[in-house]
């Protein structure tokens, strides 16, 4: 049976995220080229995901592309959108296998329509199954999808869909690219920077974090574990005071 990850009051630890940092260090310490990096990085993914079910995990949402990452080398962006393309291709039948179920969050609009094709493709062929739902944010940033979710609401207003009069939270959630997705209860960063550089805003208000000095490349399935057992002694009040 799985084991099952639960927080200092019982409750299940249902969905972590994670922002993978530290590649392209990883792969700099080393005297290699940064792409090195990214692909090991892409390695180690496969290590997590396979691990997580059987640490408790439901839902595992992994930062691989912000926004930002634009400013980078036009040789480091394509290479790194030819790394998911061949994560894509490669692993597809492993996750359909393992029962994992894989999403994708962030705006396409900007990815070339061969990649897009695979994470439409990936959606649709694991979209029934249950054992892991795994999200992965590529070219996503949280005031963009803020302002996206912010858009189209206030064209559904002027259209006459929508009386801003019932806008709630819930209603606003329901509109962002997680829409219909629990909370993350857990945020981890690798690599030792202490920025949440735009990840998740609106859904990790009430998360946890945890910062690892550990880069990417190897952050292991042992020290995930590590950090959930952690995690399971704080005592988490939502603005509320313990009795």
């Amino acid at each position: 049976m799985p084991q099952t990850s639960a927080d200092s009051a019982g409750r299940a630890i249902s969905h972590v995220a994670i922002i993978m940092d530290g590649n392209g260090r990883w792969a700099t310490q080393k005297g290699w080229p940064r792409l090195v990096g990214h692909r090991k990085g892409a390695e180690r993914v496969k290590e997590i995901v396979r691990a997580a079910p059987d640490i408790g995990i439901s839902w595992l949402t992994l930062y691989a592309f912000s926004t930002e990452n634009w400013k980078r080398s036009t040789e480091e962006v394509l290479g790194l959108m030819a790394i998911f393309a061949r994560y894509i291709q490669r692993e597809a039948a492993a996750m359909a296998a393992e029962g994992v179920r894989m999403r994708f969050i962030g705006d396409r609009t900007r990815l070339a329509p061969k990649l897009q094709r695979l994470m439409s493709g990936i959606e649709a062929r694991t979209a029934h199954l249950t054992r892991l739902n795994l999200t992965v944010a590529i070219n996503y940033g949280g005031r963009d999808e803020i302002i996206r979710a912010s858009r189209s609401l206030a064209q559904e207003v002027a259209e006459g869909r929508f009386d801003p009069s019932a806008l709630t939270e819930a209603a606003f959630a329901a509109r962002l690219d997680t829409g219909g997705f629990p909370d993350p209860d857990l945020v981890i960063r690798t690599s030792g920077e202490t920025r949440t550089s735009n990840f998740l805003p609106w859904q990790a208000a009430y998360a946890e974090y945890e910062f690892t000095e550990t880069l990417w490349p190897d952050f292991s399935p042992e020290e995930l574990a590590a950090i959930l057992g952690r995690y399971g002694n704080r005592e988490r009040r939502f603005g509320g005071v313990k009795t």
